[in-house]
């Protein structure tokens, strides 16, 4: 997850709603975007209620006590395919939430690095809903630096804090990546091998601890009694910038009709979820896609040649709009060929009334962050690890 423009989000209060009637999963498509079905929520890419966050795209989800209707709907979620879980900041939620305790009765708070910050807050349990599929007393992290002090551990990792609604750009994260959890064997480990994303919180201070994969906040969509071997994010083409564009986040993949296969290619990852870009002849194997960032991030202005912005830091300049072109692989050796444009950010961002762009970019590391304009036009599928699809077993996307 990469983020640029902020956002302000605004939270409501829902009710319970887990009862059916919330329409069949068969219904149609308009022009390639899934428009109903209960496992069909909508989605949309804006300004935020501030008008500051350029591509970001954003959902609604729907909290419970567990097991109760004690519910709200959090609005302006960010969708995030580079992660998996759900965090939301504390400060948008108004239920009270059960808090997680470890094995020594202490409260289980979690440090989780994202590219350029880390979410620090204690692990809770809640009932999701999202459209009509709903997930029963799932672990989620509630996003607070005051909560619990910070441990010294997740300090040194060296990246600020964003659990803050000012400091994230969002009410939250829904992490719907490749992976069925957000840390996975690793940190089912005891001692030096333990990656030290968890720990419990006594009054002396917060120590590492392992925690199972069972209580580790997971991918919210692996958790659905159904269409949970995968998502979709459907959005439209994009011509040029605009104030808003709107799609839908479809659940499972090849259980419905409108959540088939079709001709999608099928890129299978390796075991960290990336595949190989290539561009101008030269490879860089830990590439990866990503709704959560806002625009291409790909390589250095030394080495494209492109230069930087000025006052539109992390973002591209060119003083013309380029058009490039790369090669993705999956680890099947399925490849295709990405055509894609990048303009000047400055320009971009000189119009206060558009919030969509189709190309913008940014220096990034080396490799390729295919971020949100990668989405616009083309539906994007996402096969969580160990889940069967017609395709086979995930990791993998399709496009």
């Amino acid at each position: 997850m990469t983020s640029l423009r902020r956002l302000l989000a605004l939270a409501m209060c829902g009710f319970c709603l887990w009862a059916g009637g919330c329409g069949g999963a068969s219904s149609g498509k308009s022009g390639g975007i899934a428009t109903s079905g209960k496992n069909v929520v909508p989605i949309s890419v804006n300004g935020g209620p501030e008008g500051n966050y350029a591509n970001g795209v954003f959902a609604s989800v729907t909290l419970c006590v567990p097991g109760s209707c004690n519910c709200q709907t959090v609005t302006n979620v960010l969708v995030d395919t580079g992660s998996s879980g759900l965090r939301i900041v504390s400060s948008a939620l108004t239920i009270s939430l059960p808090q997680q305790n470890g094995a020594t009765g202490h409260p289980v708070v979690e440090c989780l690095p994202f590219l350029s910050a880390v979410t620090w807050g204690p692990v809770q349990t809640a009932d999701i809903q999202m459209g009509g599929e709903k997930a029963s007393s799932v672990s989620i992290q509630v996003l607070s630096d005051t909560a619990f002090p910070i441990a010294s551990g997740c300090k040194n990792m060296g990246l600020p804090s964003q659990d803050t609604v000012q400091a994230l750009g969002a009410n939250g994260i829904l992490g719907i990546g490749l992976f069925a959890q957000d840390c996975g064997p690793v940190c089912t480990q005891t001692g030096s091998s333990n990656p030290g994303l968890y720990y419990e919180c006594p009054s002396s201070g917060c120590q590492v601890t392992a925690e199972s994969l069972s209580l580790q906040v997971p991918n919210p969509v692996a958790m659905f009694a159904a269409d949970n071997n995968g998502v979709i994010i459907e959005l439209p083409a994009v011509s040029g910038p605009q104030p808003s564009a709107s799609g839908s986040l479809v659940f499972g993949i090849g259980t419905h009709s409108n959540n088939g296969l079709g001709g999608a290619t099928v890129y299978t990852v390796d075991a960290s979820g990336d595949l190989t870009t290539t561009y101008k002849g030269k490879s860089y194997p830990n590439s990866f896609v990503d709704s959560g960032s806002n625009g291409y991030f790909f390589l250095t202005s030394s080495a494209t040649g492109i230069p930087s912005c000025s006052s539109a830091t992390g973002f591209y300049c060119p003083s013309s709009k380029q058009s490039l072109s790369a090669t993705n692989q999956g680890s099947n050796g399925a490849s295709g060929t990405v055509n894609f444009s990048l303009a000047n950010a400055e320009s971009l961002f000189a119009n206060q009334a558009d919030f969509v762009f189709n190309n913008l970019g940014g220096p990034g590391h080396d490799s390729f962050d295919w971020g949100l304009p990668f989405f616009f036009g083309r539906n994007v599928f996402i096969a969580i690890e160990g889940r069967s699809t017609p395709a086979g077993t995930g990791p993998y996307w399709a496009y």
